[in-house]
C-alpha cells in the first residue's frame, strides 16, 4: 500500500500515508534491490573525466538516472585497454551493476565479441561497426560535412583537418574525417591529403601541435581549420594568435562538441553541438529496456540529434555573443 499498489480505500490509504508523513517513513531501496536482485547502480564509464564533453555529458547522465532510479557510478579508463576490458568481463567490476554506459576508446570490435558478462550494456560516442551492442550516436559523417561546407561557404580554400585517427580504435575520428572528405566531393574540390593532420588524442597541446605544423609549413597558409573536437579547436586558435594571425579574419575555426568553455571563449567558437542531454536520454531508456526485457536481439544504431552552433570563430559577432555581452 505505502507503494501505491495495493487495493486499499482512500480514507485507510490517507491515514497510513498520514502517519508515514509523521514518522519520516522512507522506502528501504536496498532491500528492494536485493529482493528483486538488483543492484540499483548504473556505470558511466569514459575515457577521461577532465575532457569537457565527457564531464557535461555524465551531468545529463546523471540527473537522467537518477529521475529514472538509478545511481550512476561515474570511473574513467584513461583510454587503456586492459582496464576498458576489465569491466566487461565476467570477473570484473560488470557485476556490480544493472547495466553499463560505456564509452570506449580502446576496445575493438574482437574485444567486445569476446566479453564475458551478460550484464546490459550500451556503447557511447565511439563507433565499433557491427556491434551487437545498442549504441547512442550523432551522424559524425553528416555533421563533419556540414562542419567543412560552412567554412566553404564562408569563401574558405584551403581548409584542414585536425584530429584524423587512422588505426583500428580511431574510428569516430575516421568518421569526421570522411565527412570532411565528403564536403569536398560534393563541392567538386580537390583534396590535399597533407592537410589532414592526425592527433594522437583530442587534447589542447595536440591542436596546437597540430596547429604549429601548419604554419611552419612552407607555401600558401590554411584559411580555415576544421578541429575534431573543441579542445583541438581552442589549442589551435591559442597557437594562431600567438602567431600574430586574426580568427576569424586570417583563419576562421570549427570545433566538435559544444563544450562550455567555448561559448565563452575569446573568439567563441563555432562548433559542432551534439544534444549531450538526449544522448543520455536515449541511453538510459535503451538500458531500461534491456533490463526489462532481457532480451539478446542485436543491438541498434540510435542517433541523437545535433546542429552547427555559427560563433566568433568563423563569422565575427554574433547574435548569441551581443546577448552575453561577450
Amino acid at each position: 500500500m505505502v507503494n501505491g499498489y495495493a487495493p486499499v480505500s482512500a480514507p485507510k490509504r490517507e491515514r497510513v500515508e498520514a502517519a508515514v508523513a509523521k514518522l519520516g517513513y522512507r522506502p528501504n531501496v536496498a532491500a528492494r534491490n536485493l529482493k528483486s536482485g538488483r543492484s540499483g547502480l548504473i556505470a558511466l564509464v569514459v575515457p577521461e573525466l577532465d575532457v569537457p564533453y565527457f564531464s557535461e555529458l555524465a551531468r545529463s547522465v546523471v540527473t537522467l538516472g537518477r529521475d529514472a532510479g538509478f545511481t550512476v557510478v561515474v570511473d574513467q579508463t584513461d583510454g587503456e585497454p586492459e582496464r576498458e576490458r576489465e569491466l566487461l568481463s565476467r570477473d570484473g567490476r560488470a557485476a556490480m551493476f544493472d547495466g553499463i554506459l560505456l564509452s570506449p576508446l580502446a576496445l575493438s570490435r574482437a574485444d567486445l565479441a569476446e566479453r564475458g558478462s551478460t550484464t546490459p550494456l550500451v556503447l557511447l560516442g565511439e563507433r565499433i561497426a557491427g556491434s551487437e551492442f545498442d549504441h547512442v550516436t550523432i551522424d559524425n559523417v553528416a555533421a563533419a560535412q556540414e562542419a567543412t561546407e560552412h567554412l566553404m561557404d564562408l569563401g574558405r580554400s584551403r581548409i584542414a583537418a585536425i584530429g584524423d585517427q587512422p588505426y583500428e580504435t580511431g574510428e569516430t575520428a575516421q568518421l569526421r574525417t570522411q565527412g570532411y572528405l565528403l564536403a569536398h566531393h560534393a563541392r567538386g574540390r580537390q583534396v590535399d591529403s597533407s592537410l589532414i593532420i592526425p592527433t594522437r588524442r583530442f587534447h589542447f597541446s595536440d591542436g596546437s601541435a597540430a596547429m604549429t605544423e601548419l604554419l611552419n609549413r612552407p607555401g600558401p597558409r590554411v584559411d580555415a581549420v576544421f578541429c575534431f573536437n573543441d579542445l583541438l579547436a581552442i589549442g589551435a586558435i591559442r597557437t594562431l594568435l600567438a602567431a600574430g594571425l586574426r580568427v576569424p579574419e586570417d583563419v576562421a575555426v570549427v570545433g566538435f562538441d559544444d563544450i562550455e568553455a567555448g561559448r565563452y571563449h575569446t573568439p567563441s567558437l563555432t562548433t559542432v553541438s551534439p544534444d549531450k542531454p538526449e544522448v543520455a536520454r536515449i541511453a538510459i531508456t535503451r538500458l531500461q529496456a534491456r533490463l526489462r526485457d532481457h532480451s539478446d536481439h542485436p543491438g541498434e544504431e540510435l542517433r541523437a540529434p545535433y546542429h552547427l552552433a555559427v560563433r566568433e570563430s568563423t563569422t565575427g559577432r554574433t547574435h548569441e555573443a551581443r546577448a552575453l555581452d561577450i
